[in-house]
């Protein structure tokens, strides 16, 4: 009475079919037994030492030279192992032994300053996608430690009025240079915002946003970040 039942049903079979199909090849791998584990492990370490390779290769030939150019100064033994993102104009001096992990933006706005400046100290370690926006200046001091994900930032970027923010820049009173000491440990997607000193030795914990200076020696955390710990001997 209804043949286009029936042509469904078939259609239902063929596509169940191709289902089970599909579930097959993806099922399927190549076996792994005694016999070809020593060639699939010749295999894995020589794709491991051609990605070395490569990577070796581009940082000394390509990553590196080019970032270089950007910089007016550097020390000796930086280590870096991909090409930074860079905008806009300015200073940028790196010290000694400086290690930049991964890839990570240096954002200048040139809105209110010709030539803002960043100055990585000598020793400091600079954790993957790092944000760096600069109007002024952000100096990071010796043997610190910033982890990936941290967002530092001298400037609001747009003024807060809605009006103004649809013709304007921010105003000059809404630029504030950026100082962090030495010994500084900054946790991973922490944030620093404009106008923050933060003292020698001190950490920043993970998330956390630092709206204001940092005395050193000390632990904070949280959203405004806040003290939660000395770290001078006899004091919690």
């Amino acid at each position: 009475m209804h043949p286009i039942i029936l042509l469904r049903r078939g259609e239902g079979r063929f596509w169940g079919t191709m289902k089970g199909l599909a579930k097959g090849i993806l099922r399927f791998h190549l076996p792994v037994v005694q016999l070809t584990r020593p060639f699939f492990k010749f295999l894995y370490g020589a794709h491991v030492a051609a990605r070395i390779g490569i990577i070796i290769t581009l940082k000394f030939l390509w990553y590196e030279p080019l970032f270089r150019s950007q910089c007016e100064s550097v020390g000796v033994a930086l280590q870096t192992e991909r090409l930074h993102f860079i905008t806009g104009h300015g200073r940028i001096v790196i010290g000694k032994y400086v290690h930049l992990s991964g890839k990570s933006s240096i954002e200048f706005a040139n809105r209110w300053k010709g030539s803002p400046e960043f100055v990585i100290g000598n020793h400091t370690f600079i954790g993957h996608n790092c944000i760096f926006t600069i109007g002024d200046s952000v100096r990071i001091g010796n043997h610190c430690l910033l982890a990936g994900g941290v967002n530092i930032s001298d400037n609001d970027g747009h003024p807060i009025d809605a009006l103004a923010r649809r013709t304007q820049p921010a105003p000059p009173d809404a630029i504030r240079p950026v100082v962090i000491g030495d010994d500084v440990w900054i946790g991973g997607r922490a944030t620093i915002l404009k106008g923050v000193t933060i003292g020698d030795r001190a950490i920043v914990g993970a998330g956390s946003v630092v709206t204001k200076s940092v005395p050193p020696d000390v632990v904070v955390a949280g959203n405004p970040a806040r003290v939660i710990k000395s770290l001078a001997v006899g004091h919690t």
